[in-house]
C-alpha cells in the first residue's frame, strides 16, 4: 500500500496497513526549523552546518524534504502558495541565522533589521519604506504580528471592502504554479497531497492583520477585531460574504488545473477555543461562520473528490458537532491537552464522523519536557484509541516547537513506527 492509498482509506473510515503520517502537510502540522536541522542531523542527512529552507517565516517552520520523508515513513505532502503571509515569494534563498545560531536559508524578500532592543523587524513585501509588520523578540524563535490598526475606527462608517483588500482573483502565474506543483506531487511522488491555497479561513486572526499589507485599512487589530463580533457582527458577516465570493470563484479556476489530484483542501485555520473553553458561543458561529463554511465545503464536495480540513486550537468540543454540520471532514490539531477534550469521548463521539487529523501527542508538555519512554507510551496510547475504524492521521498537536529534545522526536516517531500498525493492539 503506497501512502496516497493508506491516507485515502483512513479518510474514509477504513483501515490501511498503517497509521498515516503527516509532518509538514500544511502551515499547522509542521516543525520549527531549528527542530528540523537537529532531526536531520541526527539522522545524518547532512553534513554539520548544512542550512535548512525557512518556507513558512511567520511560524519560521523548515522545509520537509523527500529524504525526511522516506527517513521517518511520512505520508503526505503539502502544496501552498508560493507567496508567504508577509507578501513576499519562496525563492532566491539566502543565509541566515537563529538566535540559537542555527544556519538557515530565507527567501530573498525577508527583509528584517534589528532594533534598539534587539529584536527583529520584519517588513511586507520585504520593504523597508513601509512600517513594520511583525517582530521576533531578542532571543525568540518566531515572530509575531504588529498592531497594524494604524488609523482609529469610527465604529459608523466601516467598509468591509477594505478588510477584503488581501483577497483577490488568483493570477495566472499562481495558476500555472499550482498546476505544475500539483502535477509534480502527483506523478512524482506517491504522498497523499493536502493543498493550502488560501482565502477560505474566515476570521483567522493570524491573517486579520493583514502582514502582507503595507498601509491596511480597515479592522485591523486583534482587540478591535473580536470587539466588532458584538458591536458591529453586521460587518463581520459583510467581510466574509465578499470574501466567500472571490474564495468561491478562485476554487473554480484552481480545481481546472489542479484536478483531483489533490486528496484534502485546507479550508480553515480559524482558531475558535482557548485552554479552557470556546472563544466564541455556538450561536455566534452558527449565525457569522458557519453559512460560509458551508457554502465551502458543500462547493467542495459537489464538484471535487476533495476531503475538507478544518484546524482549531483549544478546547472546542461544543462546536465539533457543528464543524461536522458545516461539512468538514477532517479536524485538527486535537488539542487533547485543553479542557473537555479527553481523546477517548472524542473518538467514542465523533471518530465516525470526522477524521482527526493530529491528537499524536502534547506538544505543550510531553514531547518538550517529557522522557523517551514517556513520549512513547503517549504516542501509543493515542494510537490505540484514535487509529481504529480508521479515521486518524497521525500528527503532533500543532507544530513541533523549537528547542525539543531531539531524542523525544526520534522517540515519538519510533513509537509511530512500532505502534501504528494494523490491527491496533
Amino acid at each position: 500500500m503506497n501512502s496516497r492509498e493508506r491516507v485515502i482509506l483512513a479518510l474514509n473510515h477504513e483501515e490501511p496497513d498503517r497509521v498515516p503520517l503527516d509532518l509538514g502537510g500544511s502551515p499547522v502540522t509542521g516543525m520549527h526549523v531549528s527542530t528540523v536541522y537537529a532531526l536531520r542531523q541526527a539522522l545524518k542527512l547532512d553534513p554539520p552546518g548544512t542550512p535548512v529552507k525557512v518556507i513558512e517565516p511567520y511560524q519560521m517552520l523548515g522545509e520537509i524534504k523527500p529524504d525526511l520523508w522516506e527517513a521517518l515513513g511520512v505520508d503526505v505532502a503539502g502544496l501552498s502558495s508560493q507567496i508567504t503571509m508577509f507578501g513576499f515569494k519562496n525563492e532566491k534563498w539566502k543565509p541566515w541565522k537563529l538566535f540559537d545560531g542555527t544556519p538557515v536559508l530565507v527567501p530573498e524578500g525577508f527583509s528584517t533589521e534589528p532594533d534598539e532592543e534587539g529584536n527583529i523587524l520584519m517588513y511586507p513585501q520585504g520593504d523597508r519604506n513601509a512600517p513594520p509588520c511583525a517582530r521576533m523578540p531578542k532571543g525568540g524563535f518566531y515572530f509575531d504580528a504588529l498592531d497594524r490598526q494604524e488609523r482609529p475606527l469610527d465604529w459608523n462608517k466601516l467598509d468591509p471592502k477594505e478588510n477584503i483588500e488581501e483577497f483577490g482573483s488568483i493570477s495566472s502565474e499562481e495558476l500555472e504554479y499550482y498546476r505544475r506543483e500539483a502535477e509534480r506531487l502527483y506523478s512524482q511522488t506517491d504522498k497523499a497531497i493536502l493543498a493550502n491555497f488560501g482565502g477560505t479561513s474566515f476570521g483567522d486572526i493570524a491573517l486579520v492583520p493583514g502582514l502582507q499589507l503595507k498601509h491596511p485599512k480597515g479592522v485591523r487589530g486583534v482587540k478591535e477585531w473580536y470587539l466588532c463580533h458584538v458591536r458591529r457582527p453586521d460587518y463581520i458577516y459583510k467581510v466574509f460574504e465578499l470574501q466567500c465570493e472571490i474564495a468561491l470563484e478562485n476554487l473554480r479556476k484552481i480545481y481546472k488545473v489542479v484536478g483531483n489530484r489533490v486528496q484534502v483542501i485546507f479550508v480553515s485555520g480559524t482558531d475558535f477555543g482557548t485552554q479552557n473553553g470556546p472563544i466564541m458561543s455556538r450561536k455566534t458561529y452558527r449565525k457569522l461562520y458557519m453559512p460560509f463554511h458551508k457554502r465551502i465545503n458543500n462547493w467542495v464536495h459537489e464538484n471535487t473528490e476533495w476531503k475538507t480540513f478544518i484546524h482549531s486550537c483549544g478546547s472546542i468540543e461544543p462546536l465539533i458537532t457543528d464543524f461536522i454540520e458545516a461539512g468538514f471532514d477532517i479536524l485538527n490539531p486535537v488539542q487533547t491537552s485543553a479542557a473537555n477534550m479527553d481523546p477517548q469521548m472524542l473518538k467514542i463521539k465523533y471518530g465516525k464522523k470526522i477524521t482527526f487529523w493530529g491528537g499524536g501527542v502534547d506538544t505543550q508538555r510531553t514531547l518538550p519536557f517529557g522522557t523517551p519512554n514517556q513520549i512513547q507510551n503517549e504516542v501509543c496510547e493515542r494510537i490505540r484509541i484514535f487509529a481504529p475504524g480508521g479515521g486518524f492521521v497521525f500528527n503532533t498537536i500543532h507544530n513541533v516547537q523549537p528547542r525539543v529534545p531531539i531524542e523525544n522526536v526520534l522517540a515519538m516517531y519510533k513509537a509511530v513506527r512500532d505502534c501504528g500498525v494494523y490491527p491496533i493492539r
